[in-house]
């Protein structure tokens, strides 16, 4: 039998919206439409846009658009029958476009798939380079006011071990002739897109470049190291840590991720960069201990790898100053907390699996 995903906790919604209360009057009795909203940050976005719509009475509206609507509403039926959200079938790279006005757009569909960079990357660039392209210019003929672009910290390329935090000022990049790097690349391509294609629209460009996150929502199957580091210590298995276990990540909560995506987009300068991510940066190894410390059963972590000295350690972390300074956003929630909220999400729905 099959058992629906639970809805976001009214806890992590409410903190959502009294974090971003004052923003809102700008989407009163407006429209918004979004790309890639089925995702991870589109359910969030979604979900907490629907919450503070209701809860501030806003009158507002939201369209998605996605390919597969109606697999996405079984697994997600507490999203059926609201009056203030709209559906569009659709592929991001050759929608048809909505009638009528829309003055927010949020451009979230992407390919992330790590399957997918190594065995068709072409496709990988395509979706992403020509996804971005016709939201740009459904945004031109809509009459879109701000544009909120997710980009990504893949941007920057390997992280250069002398700079613990990157920031948005550094302008590395990626091996143009690795095939692994076409996530990068096209991310790169439709930061440029957005950098020209509105110039004569007097639409304003947010863009918001992220770095890595756990949360409710998150695939727990996916490439997404912590993701399944969690499943693992939901269903009792052994961590197994395929590297060394010393690069260095950062996560952001779900539910901040979601305060500074709306953040940005009502906030955020014009074509200026964000990076939105945490700048406390954790190993794997130290991440997988974290994990298996909150798990009801004793879990044991291999690490396949033995460090090696002579090798400086990779980072992907954010300076994130930027947002603190410019739009007063902060890790609000620590990555004990992110991680013990997100082990709970997902062990409700493994009991109910198991009950059925």
């Amino acid at each position: 039998m099959f058992v629906p995903v639970n809805p976001v906790s009214i806890q992590d919604l409410e903190h959502v919206f009294n974090l971003t209360d004052s923003l809102w009057n700008d989407m009163r009795g407006e429209r918004l439409f979004v790309t890639g909203g089925t995702g991870f940050f589109g359910s969030w976005l979604l979900e907490s846009f629907l919450h503070i719509n209701k809860k501030k009475k806003l009158g507002a509206k939201i369209t998605v658009l996605s390919r597969s609507t109606q697999s996405y509403l079984e697994k997600m039926p507490h999203l059926q029958n609201w009056k203030d959200l709209d559906w569009i079938q659709g592929d991001v790279k050759d929608f048809s476009f909505p009638d009528g006005t829309y003055s927010f757009i949020i451009h979230a569909a992407t390919e992330a798939s790590a399957e997918l960079t190594r065995t068709n990357p072409g496709k990988m660039f395509e979706t992403i380079v020509s996804g971005t392209k016709r939201t740009l210019e459904f945004a031109d003929k809509c009459g879109a006011k701000k544009l909120l672009f997710i980009s990504s910290g893949a941007v920057y390329g390997l992280q250069p071990s002398e700079i613990l935090h990157i920031p948005e000022e550094y302008i590395g990049g990626p091996d143009p002739l690795n095939p692994l790097s076409v996530y990068a690349e096209a991310k790169r391509a439709a930061e440029n897109l957005c950098s020209f294609s509105l110039m004569n629209s007097g639409c304003e460009v947010k863009i918001a470049r992220c770095f890595a996150f756990v949360g409710p929502h998150l695939p727990l199957n996916a490439h997404f190291a912590i993701g399944n580091f969690i499943s693992d210590a939901i269903t009792g298995r052994d961590i197994i840590i395929k590297g060394d276990g010393t690069p260095l990540r950062s996560y952001l909560y779900s539910s901040d991720l979601s305060i500074w995506l709306w953040t940005i987009l009502f906030n955020g300068q014009h074509l200026r960069p964000y990076n939105v991510g945490s700048n406390i940066g954790i190993s794997i190894a130290e991440l997988a201990d974290l994990i298996a410390g909150q798990s009801h059963s004793p879990i044991n972590i291999r690490i396949n790898k033995e460090p090696d000295a002579q090798n400086p350690i990779e980072r992907y972390i954010p300076n994130i100053t930027r947002a603190q300074k410019e739009l007063g956003l902060y890790v609000n929630i620590s990555l004990d907390q992110a991680i013990r909220k997100t082990i709970e999400y997902y062990q409700v729905i493994t009991n109910n699996n198991k009950i059925t």
